[in-house]
C-alpha cells in the first residue's frame, strides 16, 4: 500500500474519531495521533507532525471544520 493511501486512511479514521470528542483538548489528542502516524508513514519529523496535528485538532471547530 502506498504512503499516500496509508496517510489518507489515518486522516480519515482520525476525522471520524474527532466527531466523538467534545473538547478542544480531546480533539488535539486525536489530531496529534493522526499527525504522528502520518509523519511516521511519510518518513518526516514525527514531532512536527504531532504538533501540527494537535494544533489542527484543537482549532478545527473554531473554523467550522469539525
Amino acid at each position: 500500500m502506498g504512503k499516500f493511501i496509508k496517510a489518507a486512511t489515518i486522516l480519515a479514521v482520525a476525522g471520524g474519531l474527532s466527531a466523538c470528542v467534545n473538547s478542544d483538548l480531546e480533539r488535539a489528542g486525536v489530531g496529534a495521533a493522526a499527525g504522528l502516524g502520518t509523519a511516521l508513514i511519510l518518513a518526516t519529523n514525527p514531532v512536527v507532525g504531532a504538533g501540527v496535528g494537535a494544533a489542527a485538532g484543537a482549532l478545527c471547530d473554531d473554523v467550522n471544520l469539525c
